[in-house]
């Protein structure tokens, strides 16, 4: 076909008549009127030029449009200026005419391309019905066992099976619209058998079908299904219905067969990345739904080994950042699965992969979220006592010793994870180590402010988080490093030292804890005040809410602060002597000491051990537990004068 041709503009007609202006007037379009021609004589179809009034006469077998000029000569109107087939049938209701510019031919072709674009567009979700939904899925039904048995006829032979492929591929896409009717849709497509066809479609051997499966569930489980209904029953409804497909994905063993495809997948090829990154994104999905399903998909599935090979590429991308995420959220709760992690060498390829931060910072923020994730994911981690073992015997203690003195942006997430690894009667000998390689040197300089000139991550809140986990690793190493050892007396030496600057420096911290705490007691004084003055009452849940805000507000900190002041305190007089005179000139005394450690130890289990963790055990032997290490120095300051 010419398209040329076809585009071409097509000329008047020639004639000894006079033609009509390239530019009409709209008053002479006004009065012009389209001749219908009663035969095919091209005469018949002219317009011809007359007097208005000559409208009134006995019409012609042929209707003439006339109108007046000084020549009695008729125009030639065959066809509007430009070939505009609409140009004589487009009216306003003020008689004024418009065309679309294009001829009749032309109109026809881009119908063709209009109606071609419109094909596999879905439908107005609020138009979704139980009828359409069924359709769908009898669609896509015939569409799968179409393609199965085209494949099994000619498995030799995709000529024969490609366009049942292409089909297979646009019904998989037509279910997406399913995510935005879940109360409907979800429920059919488990009882019509549905999902179990679409579990069996992980298996195809076209990777490209599998990632349109992976992004169809991808779709279909999304944490934000039903969030849009704003009324709350039909939001619960979604839920419920999301919780029935969640369940029967799980009987169809899709946890296993979507671990079996990450390793299918190559991704070098965009596409097989993009079904990779879909694969992880199903996964934090119904965890999201279902934190429990964890346990799940480590110890049925070799997901633990994957995410640890994949965050060991040498080249960073989403993917890689992916696996780190959801590493940290598999490792958040379940003691069994951090068990399993320290087992399979997940402290080492921890501590290796963050070695590379020790001397550069990440190159961007995704970068920097990886880092961050897996920093997380070792915190979360040094929780059970095997992996602190792991985390000793792999020098972890080292290795984050030296991210502090290089102060670049690990340097704070070093902190946070010596504050976990030291905590706990399982950090003992961790803590015993950190002394041996001078830990106590770079801490207390971090401490103190000093030489953190360099730091890119010196913000306030970065600066607050770091004092809340230092004071943490002193907590610890108060709690447990045994009396009168060498160890005791060179961590006592540090508050002594410079005219106890160590010890002023605690009490700075915990006069700005104070003063936030202060702001925050103020706060929900008046709530209470509030509540009882409408004729409420204050619950006991309430009350346990209050104290979490407590301690975001600064409680914490002065709790952390007061219980080193203690041991300080009745280990050394000289230091007692220097704190006691500097809280006299605040107005303040060691009772205020005794105060908030008795708040302190009032909330605490009586099974939680010297870090103030909790524990289901009970404490080692020799052991005592936070509370009754309180309530040692509560007695101890009472009986001070």
């Amino acid at each position: 076909m010419d398209i040329d041709k076809l585009f071409k503009v097509p000329r008047l007609p020639a004639s000894s008549k006079r033609k009509m202006p390239d530019n009409p007037t709209p008053e002479m379009l006004k009065k012009m009127r389209l001749d219908t021609p009663s035969n095919g004589d091209p005469e018949d179809s002219a317009m011809d030029v007359d007097m208005p009034e000559s409208s009134s006469a006995p019409r012609q077998q042929s209707r003439r449009a006339t109108v007046e000029d000084g020549e009695e000569k008729m125009v030639d109107t065959s066809f509007a200026p430009g070939g505009d087939a609409d140009y004589f049938v487009e009216e306003d209701e003020e008689g004024r005419f418009y065309g679309g510019g294009l001829t009749s031919e032309q109109k026809q072709i881009l119908s063709i391309f209009e109606s071609a674009e419109g094909e596999g567009t879905t439908e107005d979700p609020e138009g979704i019905s139980i009828t359409s939904i069924r359709r769908t899925l009898l669609k896509f039904e015939r569409t799968v066992n179409k393609n199965q048995d085209q494949r099994s006829k000619y498995p030799d032979d995709p000529s024969k099976f490609i366009d049942s492929e292409a089909d297979l591929d646009s019904a998989l896409k037509s279910l997406l619209s399913l995510a935005q009717s879940p109360v409907l849709a979800y429920p059919e497509l488990v009882r019509s058998g549905s999902v179990s066809l679409l579990i069996g479609l992980l298996s195809h051997e076209n990777a490209d079908i599998v990632i349109d499966v992976v992004d169809v569930i991808h779709e279909l489980t999304d944490e934000d299904v039903g969030n849009e209904l704003e009324d709350e029953e039909e939001h619960e409804e979604a839920q419920t219905a999301l919780k029935t497909l969640i369940e029967a994905l799980l009987e169809n063993s899709i946890l296993e067969l979507l671990v079996d495809n990450l390793s299918r997948l190559n991704e070098t090829e965009e596409s097989d990345r993009q079904g990779v990154f879909h694969i992880l994104g199903v996964f934090e999905n119904m965890l999201g739904f279902n934190p429990d399903l964890s346990l799940i998909l480590v110890s049925k599935t070799k997901m633990m080994n994957w995410l640890l090979n994949r965050v060991q590429s040498k080249t960073h991308d989403e993917n890689r950042g992916y696996s780190a995420e959801l590493l940290s959220i598999l490792l958040q709760n379940n003691s069994v699965i951090r068990q399993d992690f320290g087992k399979k060498d997940g402290v080492e390829i921890a501590l290796n992969v963050l070695s590379q931060f020790r001397r550069r910072d990440p190159i961007d923020a995704d970068e920097a979220e990886f880092m961050e994730n897996l920093f997380d994911a070792l915190c979360s981690a040094l929780a059970e006592p095997e992996v602190k073992s792991f985390f000793l015997a792999s020098e972890g203690v080292d290795l984050m010793l030296l991210m502090m003195r290089e102060k670049l942006q690990s340097k704070s997430r070093a902190i946070k994870t010596l504050d976990y690894a030291m905590s706990g009667v399982a950090g003992t000998i961790i803590c015993a180590n950190f002394v041996e390689v001078l830990g106590l040197k770079t801490v207390f300089a971090a401490f103190m402010g000093k030489g953190s000139k360099k730091s890119k991550s010196n913000t306030p809140t970065t600066a607050s988080e770091d004092i809340s986990h230092i004071l943490g690793i002193i907590s610890s190493l108060f709690s447990n490093i045994p009396s009168d050892s060498p160890d005791r007396i060179r961590l006592l030496t540090k508050f002594v030292e410079n005219n106890y600057e160590k010890a002023d420096k605690l009490l700075e911290v915990r006069e700005n804890a104070h003063n936030r705490l202060k702001v925050v007691d103020t706060e929900i004084e008046a709530e209470k005040k509030e509540t009882l003055a409408d004729g409420g009452e204050i619950e006991s849940e309430d009350e346990d809410l209050f104290y979490l805000r407590r301690l975001e507000g600064g409680l914490f900190t002065l709790q952390t602060v007061d219980y080193i002041i203690a041991w300080i305190v009745m280990e050394d007089d000289g230091i007692r002597g220097h704190i006691t005179q500097m809280l006299e000139r605040k107005n303040q005394s060691l009772k205020d000491i005794i105060a908030t450690l008795q708040i302190y130890r009032d909330n605490l289990d009586a099974d939680t051990q010297s870090n103030g963790t909790a524990t289901d055990q009970a404490p080692e032997s020799g052991a005592l537990s936070q509370k009754e290490i309180l309530q040692h120095l509560i007695d101890f300051l009472h009986g001070c004068p």
